[in-house]
Formats: structure tokens, sequence, C-alpha cells
């Protein structure tokens, strides 16, 4: 099923077809440290499962990216953005991608709150997510080890179906 968003941007329930494309994306050199990777036994699993839910981001019908959101059988209402990513990061797509599926995890699930870690170094993300309600909520202290050895923090970020609800009125 795709569903018609704002800016150009549509979204379609991903299928095991699109797995090698996510991986693709995900490796992307401008999305290194910013993003994780997964194995292709670890997406599948997800995909595969009823509290994952992969969204295609298709811009004039091709895939522009793809998203990651966990926890969808939560029984207090509290799903995940586990993973974003655009294949041209820094065009601004993102965040037309991001609204989308704002506008989908409010109106086709029970979503309640929707919750993401986003790097504390990472300026541009936090931007995008900030102008489309999301508030920062506590910083989780040294929660990853990078690929270099390094600790970093990142920041706990949500929004509240009523702050979506509100924020066209």
């Amino acid at each position: 099923m795709v569903s018609e968003a704002s800016a150009g941007i549509a979204l379609r329930r991903a299928v095991s077809d699109d797995l090698g494309f996510i991986m693709e994306t995900e490796r992307i050199p401008a999305h290194e440290g910013l993003i994780g990777r997964w194995s292709a036994e670890r997406h599948a699993a997800s995909l595969a499962s009823g509290d994952f839910a992969y969204l295609i981001a298709l811009e004039q019908g091709r895939s522009a990216g793809f998203a990651i959101l966990r926890d969808l059988s939560d029984p207090h209402g509290n799903t995940g953005l586990q993973r974003i990513a655009m294949v041209e990061p820094g065009r601004g797509r993102g965040r037309a991608f991001l609204a989308a599926i704002l506008d989908w995890i409010f109106t086709e699930t029970p979503c309640h709150r929707l919750c993401l870690e986003v790097f504390t170094d990472n300026a541009r993300a936090r931007k995008v997510y900030r102008s489309l309600g999301f508030v920062e909520e506590g910083v989780l202290r040294q929660v990853v080890r990078r690929p270099d050895g390094r600790r970093a923090d990142q920041f706990l970020m949500s929004i509240l179906r009523p702050e979506w609800r509100r924020r066209d009125a």
C-alpha cells in the first residue's frame, strides 16, 4: 500500500525485496557514525516481526530512503524510530519523509508517544526533529560505542500524539 505524503514524498511498507536497498542505504558513507547498520539476518527477522514496521520513502516512484519503527505492539503506546536514512542526505527530503512517518504512525497505529535517540553531535538531525515537534527529554550518557571505540552520548527525544495533532492547528 502506498500512501501519499506532503512535499512529493510517498510511503509504502517495505517487503523482503527491499532489504538490499535498505542495507545499501544505511552503508552510504555520509551515514557513517550517525546511524546503525544491521546484518541481513537481523533486518529479515525484524521485517518479519509484527513489532517492527519498515517504511520506504518514494520520490517520483523511486525509493529515496527508509525508516524502521520498533515496539509497535508496546501496550503503553510507546513506539521508537529505530532508524531513518535517505539515499541523498542533506537535500531536505528527510524532513518531508519524517513528517509523512509522523502522519502514518499517528493515523495508522495506536501509538501515543514516538521516541528516538540522536547523537548529541548530530545538530542537523536534532534541528529537523525539533522543527517537527520532537522534544529533547534527556541525555543518554555514553550509551553507544562507536567503531573507533569512543563512547558517544545521545539525546532521547519524543513527540506525543496530542502534540502531533496541535502541530498544524
